[in-house]
């Protein structure tokens, strides 16, 4: 099925049934004829390619901060802190909206949006394991036999600061793909006709006392999605930190 194809005569048909053709809609038709299965598969792809992607950018960027943030200290440490503070004053929607309405809504821009708003985690979280890291005894080893901070950083450090970004990377992926809902259904995301889990919820609000599924399915499609994420994040901490096992 072509997921932007319209048939105004199989508009609204219910899960299960089949058009004048004889071709099965499992999960029903919307108010424009389109297949609703069809529609949530290719709008799992700007979902999972928003979630991986703006992760990747602000995963790195907060990394790097971090790093040299936990590391150095000092006025370095008290700069990127204080550029967090005034990242985290901004109501993320508000910035997006400003972003958006200058850049246009598109694929890329929402990325960097995204990707650039969330890197406060990630260097927190990896500054508080740098912190503890620097005063170890394989790190003050590496200096007193002359290693470069460079070295030190990425040799002895990285490695080990690796394993709490890595759990915050795949939880912080289930918050993005949310996030990339909310701007679809909001007008603000990835716009028709090509089909996003977000924008098939903003049409389907309109016909939800009259043709459920509309709404239903793309819903289920976010919940289960992120609730999957979640659990693989919560087992893959569980297993990278074995403290936490009782």
């Amino acid at each position: 099925y072509d997921p932007t194809e319209q048939d105004i005569t199989n508009r609204l048909r219910a899960p299960g049934s089949q058009d004048a053709a004889g071709r099965a809609h499992l999960f029903g038709t919307d108010h424009l004829g389109r297949d609703i299965l069809a529609r949530m598969i290719f709008g799992a792809r700007p979902a999972l390619m928003v979630g991986f992607a703006a992760v990747a950018i602000s995963g790195v960027l907060g990394m790097m901060v971090g790093l040299l943030s936990g590391y150095f200290g000092g006025r370095i440490d008290d700069v990127f802190m204080r550029l967090a503070d005034v990242q985290l004053a901004f109501p993320f929607i508000l910035l997006a909206i400003a972003v958006i309405g200058v850049l246009g809504p598109s694929l890329p821009v929402i990325i960097v949006v995204i990707g650039v708003s969330s890197w406060v985690v990630y260097a927190r979280v990896v500054r508080g394991a740098v912190l503890s890291l620097r005063e170890r005894e394989f790190v003050q080893a590496a200096r007193a036999l002359g290693s470069r901070d460079g070295r030190v950083l990425l040799r002895h450090i990285l490695p080990n600061a690796f394993t709490p970004w890595l759990v915050v990377a795949t939880l912080d992926m289930a918050r993005v793909i949310v996030i990339e809902s909310a701007l679809s259904f909001l007008g603000l995301g990835v716009q028709p006709p090509t089909p996003t889990w977000g924008g098939m919820l903003a049409d389907g609000r309109v016909y939800i006392s009259t043709a459920w599924w509309l709404a239903t399915f793309p819903g289920l499609a976010i919940l289960v999605t992120v609730l999957g994420i979640n659990l693989f994040g919560d087992g893959l901490r569980d297993t990278l930190d074995p403290r936490l096992t009782v």
